[in-house]
């Protein structure tokens, strides 16, 4: 009446299958590794490589999408005073306007002249759009009359 197991090999416990056993649990490690192990150890050593090559005047996007050019670079070969390595940048996002981060926290090297190229494009945009604003004695001047008959609703 079983339909699934037939009664003489449930009686004999089954046939183990050793190795055979073992092979979904290996083609499930290697299906991890390929898809998931492997392309994140080769974004690791990309993104080390970018953070290495590094250099002062480079344009590049931190992590959190702040754009801004390299002023300051801080390296292994600096410690600090307690034999710490100082590993930060100092980016200049507007003029006058510096920021530090952390150099791993660079995940972009843009290609150069991109920030003046967008600053030229965003004032054209700006100067594009701008209307005339109006003053407020003008916008007094301009509204329309309102009767104020408020004597009448007694």
């Amino acid at each position: 009446m079983n339909f699934f197991i037939s009664d003489a090999l449930a009686q004999s416990g089954g046939e183990s299958g050793g190795f055979l056993s073992l092979i979904p649990l290996i083609l499930i490690f290697v299906l991890f590794y390929f898809l998931l192990i492997r392309p994140q150890q080769k974004r690791a050593k990309k993104h080390k490589l970018l953070v290495e090559s590094l250099k002062v005047g480079d344009e590049v996007v931190t992590s959190g999408g702040i754009v801004g050019r390299i002023t300051v670079l801080q390296g292994p070969a600096e410690k600090e005073a307690g034999g710490q390595v100082i590993n930060y940048v100092a980016m200049e996002t507007q003029s006058g306007v510096s920021m530090f981060v952390q150099r791993d926290a660079v995940t972009q090297l843009l290609p150069a002249d991109t920030i003046d190229e967008f600053r030229s494009w965003a004032d054209r945009k700006a100067s594009k759009g701008k209307r005339k604003k109006k003053s407020a004695a003008r916008l007094q001047r301009d509204k329309p009359e309102s009767s104020n008959d408020d004597s009448s609703a007694d």
